[in-house]
C-alpha cells in the first residue's frame, strides 16, 4: 500500500464505521469496496465459510437498523421507493473484517487487513 492513500483510506473508513448493538461495525457494502471487490462476492464467500464468522465476527441487522443506519448516512443502504430489500445487510466486527480479509482473493483486502492491523497496534502502543 502506498503511504499517500493512507490518510485517505483511514478517513473513509472511520467514516463507515457504526455503532449497532453496542459494537463498532462495517456494513458489507462498505467492506467490500474498502476490500476492492462486489458486495456479491463478499457474500458468497462468507457464506462458503461460515464457520469463520460466528455471530461476533458478523451478524445480520434488522430492517428497522437498516432503516436506522439509512437517516444516518448520506448515501441510502436500503433500495430506492417502492422496491424491496431481498436480503438484509450484513455488518462485520473489527474481527469479522479482518477474517473477511483472509478469505478473500483480493489483493486490496490483503493490504487493508495488514493496514488495519499495524492501525490498531499503533494506536495500542
Amino acid at each position: 500500500m502506498q503511504s499517500s492513500d493512507a490518510p485517505m483510506q483511514v478517513a473513509n473508513i472511520d467514516t463507515m464505521i457504526l455503532h449497532l448493538r453496542g459494537q463498532r461495525v462495517i456494513l458489507d457494502a462498505d467492506l467490500a469496496a474498502v476490500y476492492g471487490v462486489e458486495t456479491r462476492v463478499l457474500k458468497q464467500s462468507v457464506r462458503r465459510n461460515l464457520d469463520k464468522f460466528p455471530s461476533d465476527f458478523m451478524f445480520s441487522i434488522t430492517r428497522d437498523e437498516t432503516r436506522a443506519v439509512a437517516a444516518l448516512r448520506s448515501q441510502t443502504v436500503i433500495l430506492k421507493r417502492g422496491q424491496h430489500i431481498k436480503h438484509l445487510p450484513c455488518v462485520f466486527t473489527e474481527h469479522g473484517a479482518i477474517m473477511a480479509a483472509t478469505i478473500l482473493n483480493s489483493p486490496q483486502a490483503v493490504r487493508m487487513s495488514v493496514f488495519i492491523v499495524i492501525l490498531k497496534n499503533a494506536a495500542q502502543s
